[in-house]
């Protein structure tokens, strides 16, 4: 993979979706000790960003990599914890992500994925603005319609979440950058690959 540059988050991840395959084994709650996230970015919110005079930028540890004409952007996974028989757990990333046109800047912070067992899963984060705290503001709809789970040992992947940028979003953006930003644009499709510390010692 070629690097490109840092690309800042930082987030948590509630793991609901995790609950089906391991109820049955009766699963502690567990912690996360690494791992990543990486988003394979659809080419049509990039050309949208483009169009709009956006340039996204990197706050952080995360990093932005192109492989075989596809660019991912990839969050390291730094602590959390998850309950699999309870459908609850929370996975944390560094990181962040700046949004730039002109002398406006957009920062994106402090993710949190939440995929809830009723409702929408969404995700949100921290928005500042030149400088002036927004708050915290739903910033992608999740679909987990083409999700899969997959788990080895001490190795959790939940594959294909479908990112869709959010209402909400889309005004907030559109307000602060003086243009329309389109809302329900597909950002992207998700892959988690979460380390677990305990998860080696109850699995078998």
């Amino acid at each position: 993979m070629k690097r490109l540059h840092s690309l800042a988050a930082a987030g948590t991840l509630t793991l609901s979706l995790f609950a089906a395959p391991f109820a049955a084994h009766g699963a502690p709650t567990d912690t996360t000790i690494g791992g990543r996230t990486a988003v394979a970015l659809a080419g049509s919110f990039l050309s949208a960003l483009q169009g709009l005079g956006v340039k996204p930028g990197p706050i952080g540890p995360g990093q932005i990599e192109e492989h075989e004409g596809t660019v991912f952007a990839v969050f390291p996974i730094t602590s959390g914890a998850v309950d699999l028989g309870t459908v609850h757990g929370e996975i944390d990333h560094a990181g962040g992500l700046s949004l730039t046109a002109g002398t406006t800047r957009v920062d994106l912070t402090d993710f949190d994925i939440d995929l809830y067992s009723t409702g929408t899963p969404v995700l949100t984060g921290l928005v500042t603005a030149n400088g002036s705290f927004v708050g915290r503001l739903p910033l992608f709809d999740l679909s987990l319609a083409s999700a899969t789970v997959s788990a080895k040992e001490d190795i959790l992947k939940v594959n294909g979440v479908a990112l869709t940028l959010d209402p909400a979003a889309a005004a907030a953006l559109s307000g602060v950058f003086g243009t329309t930003v389109p809302a329900s644009i597909a950002i992207g499709t998700a892959n988690v690959r979460a380390e677990l510390e305990g998860y080696r010692h109850w699995w078998w």
